[in-house]
């Protein structure tokens, strides 16, 4: 039943940093605002198999903040379960999007298949006579498939930042720069009723002032609810000069000193395009030596094609440093590989190359073959720098793992692990604070979400202690009603 007044209901991304999706229900329309995937560990895949708690066919359509797989991961469920309106999106997350489910739809298919071969080599072993029960089924099907992520793909419907457009009568929507990645956005939603109007700005996951590649979160103006994310709530950023300095020492102590390989996790969307530019900047200024680099993910080779193509959305150096790149022949020299093949030849080097490879959690894709043969040598390094999820494989390299499980094996943990997190793509508790600061007056309600508790808890308290505004974080499956308030005469 629709709700007879609006509602905002949060079903994902509370808590916790993936999974974000938010349910709006008013008289006669229901629409999301994200639809993304659960991320890390066992209990993350228990949760993307849940069932919806809506019927996913009487949503009227999505509204999608940006690409990445914890916001976009499970549209392909959503429409292979009977949704068919628009998926609405700034144009560059269209494209990317496209790319990335397409890539999330093959590694759920390879990982099932791997699973089933997995599940009947073990009954195998014990004599089962039933190497596939029923309950078995769920761990071995894929969560979607190709076609379902085709399905999704063909829903999306791209427009430009600061351009206000109507998906249903009633709903006005404006798209707004969160800096965050190509195409990310902060979404402003305007619920016009008979009764009044209600403003609701979701700020998606913002970016941090002078990251690399993108132009900086642009200010919303007013809200009566405001969502706004939490990931780094609880803590401030190296400064950007300090860390590309941290940068330079982990590459040169690796590649000069030690002599090794260094592994990059990167996500393949926004990180790895960030990487590229300043390992360019770097080297030609001279901090770095000449280097190979290896950037072993098509889904990274994609993504660094969509973000040239939309060279308008880039800030002034990524757009000069994008020409050199799709022209330079010098150091460093970028090797986009796209093979099996390219990528199995990429570990039988020993030294010398700078390896980029996705999932930026180190949970899925080629990233896991390149950390089984480089963790465990001493003169090797890996580089970490985004944010690693609870119960992910790279939070276990972050917090000090001697050995890891890599393919049904126990991987010892060699090789030295930096931490750089001033390349994060997420704003800081200061950045988030800078941002709110472009309000005009404090929203009715705001409300915390998208951070792991104890960065929500802390941003709540900072929020409250600096500005004063009405704030809470946000309960997993809480419902709010959003009040309307009266036209003005």
């Amino acid at each position: 039943m629709l709700a007879t007044e609006p509602t905002l209901t949060f079903l994902g991304g509370i808590g916790e940093v993936t999974g974000s999706c938010y349910l709006v229900e008013m008289p006669g329309l229901r629409f999301l605002v994200d639809c993304g995937m659960f991320q890390g560990g066992r209990e993350a895949a228990d949760k993307n198999r849940q069932p919806f708690p809506f019927d996913p066919a009487a949503l009227d359509f999505v509204l999608l903040t940006h690409a990445h797989i914890d916001h976009s991961g499970l549209l392909p469920r959503l429409a292979a379960e009977g949704f068919s309106g628009v998926i609405h999106s700034t144009a560059p997350t269209a494209d990317l999007a496209a790319v990335m489910l397409r890539d999330s739809a093959f590694i759920q298919e390879k990982e099932a298949e791997w699973s089933r071969k997995s599940s009947r080599a073990s009954s195998s072993q014990h004599g089962s006579k039933h190497p596939l029960r029923r309950h078995d089924d769920l761990a071995v099907d894929p969560l979607y498939r190709m076609a379902d992520a085709e399905r999704a793909i063909a829903l999306f419907s791209g427009t430009g930042y600061e351009a206000p457009f109507e998906p249903r009568p009633g709903v006005h929507v404006v798209f707004r720069d969160a800096g965050h990645i190509l195409g990310s956005a902060s979404v402003e939603v305007t619920l016009v009723l008979p009764g009044g109007t209600h403003r609701i700005v979701f700020s998606g996951d913002l970016g941090q002032p002078g990251h690399p590649i993108v132009r900086d979160a642009v200010p919303v103006p007013e809200a009566d609810t405001l969502l706004v994310e939490s990931t780094y709530g609880d803590r401030m950023h190296r400064p950007m000069d300090e860390t590309l300095d941290e940068l330079v020492e982990a590459l040169t102590s690796a590649l000069v000193e030690r002599k090794g390989n260094v592994v990059i996790p990167a996500f393949a969307v926004g990180r790895t395009q960030d990487l590229l530019m300043l390992l360019i900047r770097l080297t030609r200024e001279g901090r770095l030596p000449p280097m190979e680099v290896y950037v072993d993910s098509p889904l990274a080779t994609s993504a660094t094609q969509i973000t040239l193509k939309h060279h308008a959305e880039l800030d002034d150096e990524a757009a000069h440093l994008g020409r050199w790149l799709a022209s330079a022949k010098g150091y460093p020299r970028i090797h986009f590989s796209e093979s099996v093949e390219d990528s199995m030849f990429i570990n039988t080097i020993r030294d010398g190359a700078v390896i980029i490879s996705a999932s930026g959690m180190c949970d899925a894709g080629r990233i896991k073959h390149h950390l089984k043969y480089n963790l465990p040598r001493p003169e090797c390094t890996v580089i970490i720098t985004g944010f690693q999820a609870q119960g992910t494989l790279g939070r276990r390299i972050v917090d000090g793992a001697r050995l890891v499980r890599l393919f049904g094996e126990e991987v010892p943990v060699r090789a030295r692990v930096f931490t750089i997190g001033g390349l994060s793509a997420h704003a800081d508790q200061g950045a988030l604070l800078g941002w709110l600061g472009g309000f005009r007056q404090p929203p009715g309600h705001t409300w915390v979400v998208h951070g792991e508790a104890s960065a929500a808890a802390a941003f709540v308290q900072v929020v409250d202690d600096r500005l004063g505004w009405p704030v809470a974080v946000a309960e997993p499956g809480q419902a709010i009603v959003l009040a309307l308030k009266p036209p003005v005469p």
